[in-house]
């Protein structure tokens, strides 16, 4: 059974986690149908069970981190080794590379969280928190005007999501909107939104920008923690895993992106009422004059 799932951006392959390592297969389309072909990966073959697999945005650097601790960079497709950090923290509790490839972050089962230069293969910084928090699930930003990282912080029973500047590391703020403990974490490709998964099977959508939930969906999986939740790259549409209830697909409460032809369609239509008004106007000055 897969651990975790990592698909390439290219969506011609992806690397499964097992108990012993990982799996990499390649997405075969033929026959109407995907198929997958496994493909030789000794340098991953045995590594031990890991907790999270990701690539970066361009699908150049590929990163794993084990219950073990041990914390893995490589060079995608070749393997080759950037960075084998045995001691990166006591287990892997979730892990993002941001949207340029330059950083790396990571948490703990412990409540730390660190982040990593990649090309350098290095740590960089731990992030700052009080002994009574907990750092868990951490995503990068993804529109590329201002980059921040977000990061759910447990405090007690409160459960807050936080925002960090990534040019000094220090919190921007923190806002609470979610009531239960978060699972998972996800960002939209274009960065206007932020999905939270929460433990109890529930999850929302946050508008960025505002920092305000648009979009509740309950019991989608009853009782289950959400696994892994996941926007689709041209709709306003999730996918949502849980072990126990699988793959679930939920259409978004949340504005339409507009599309190109919306965008043209509405200059024609500005165009022609212009047209239209300047006709009359110059029709009615004729009739006066």
């Amino acid at each position: 059974m897969a651990r975790a799932i990592a698909v390439h951006p290219g969506g011609r392959e992806l690397v499964c986690a097992t108990a012993k390592g990982c799996r990499v297969f390649k997405l075969v389309y033929r026959d109407f149908g995907v198929h997958l072909i496994s493909r030789e990966a000794s340098p991953l073959q045995s590594v031990g069970p890991q907790k999270c697999l990701t690539f970066s945005t361009d699908g150049a650097k590929f990163a794993i981190g084990g219950e073990d601790g041990h914390l893995r960079i490589f060079h995608w497709q070749s393997l080759n080794v950037i960075l084998d950090e045995p001691k990166a923290h006591k287990s892997f509790r979730d892990m993002d590379i941001s949207l340029d490839s330059e950083f790396l972050v990571s948490t703990s089962i412990d409540g730390s969280a660190r982040i990593w230069k990649v090309d350098e293969g290095s740590p960089l910084v731990n992030l700052t928190r009080s002994p009574d928090e907990k750092i868990e699930c951490c995503r990068f930003s993804r529109d590329g005007t201002k980059p921040f990282l977000f990061c759910t912080l447990v405090k007690g029973h409160d459960v807050w999501t936080m925002a960090v500047d990534i040019s000094n590391w220090k919190r921007i703020g923190y806002k609470k909107l979610s009531a239960k403990p978060i699972s998972t974490l996800s960002v939209s490709l274009d960065g206007k939104y932020l999905a939270l998964g929460t433990c109890d099977g529930n999850f929302c959508v946050v508008e960025v920008q505002k920092m305000e939930v648009a979009h509740w969906s309950k019991k989608v999986h009853l009782g289950s923690p959400i696994s892994s939740i996941e926007f689709c790259p041209t709709e306003r549409v999730v996918i949502s895993t849980s072990h126990q209830w699988g793959a679930e697909i939920t259409k978004l409460d949340v504005p339409p992106e507009w599309k190109v032809w919306q965008i043209w369609l509405v200059l024609l239509t500005l165009f022609v009422s212009s047209a239209v008004l300047f006709y009359l106007f110059f029709k009615h000055a004729r009739i006066h004059s």
